[in-house]
């Protein structure tokens, strides 16, 4: 599935990315292999950012990403995922690794015009859907890349705890 979801992004080089559930910092380090490679000029890095709203968790992910030597390429954000990350908006790129019951409005906001958002919806326990979001002159267009079964979003703009 995280094969599946970077190629879905259609990632470059030089992208800013936001990732939601940092989870174990696995999945963005992948993001930051390819964003930020090792053998491109450092001045032609992209960055992946990721939230997590469980502490723990967050600093598990950032300790992960540190271990593996993306600790450059990769920050780790405790917060609320379903609100996106303001800070540095706009992304070129923004993946959700948990099923939001839709697709929360600031996380198109946060996307950069030309850019990407690829996110599992549906219900809390049912079917969801893995939706590729495609912002293009203040247009979105979405995409079915077909059914699959995450965890849910938790947040103002997800599910409730």
């Amino acid at each position: 599935m995280v094969c599946i979801m970077d190629e879905a992004l259609e990632l470059e080089v030089g992208h800013r990315v936001l990732e939601i559930g940092a989870g174990s910092g696995w999945h963005a380090s992948t993001i930051a292999e390819i964003v930020a490679p090792a053998g491109a000029k450092r001045e032609e890095w992209g960055h992946v950012y990721t939230v997590e709203r469980v502490p723990e968790l967050a600093e598990f992910a950032r300790r992960n990403v540190e271990r593996a030597g993306y600790g450059n390429r990769v920050a780790v954000i405790c917060g609320d995922g379903s609100l996106g990350h303001l800070e540095k908006a706009p992304y070129d790129r923004v993946l959700v690794t948990a099923a939001a019951p839709e697709i929360p409005k600031p996380l198109i906001e946060q996307l950069e015009n030309g850019g990407i958002l690829v996110i599992p919806v549906g219900g809390l326990h049912l079917y969801q859907t893995l939706v590729r979001v495609r912002k293009k002159d203040g247009k979105v267009f979405e995409e079915n890349l077909g059914g699959v079964a995450f965890v849910p979003l938790i947040g103002k703009l997800g599910f409730k705890p």
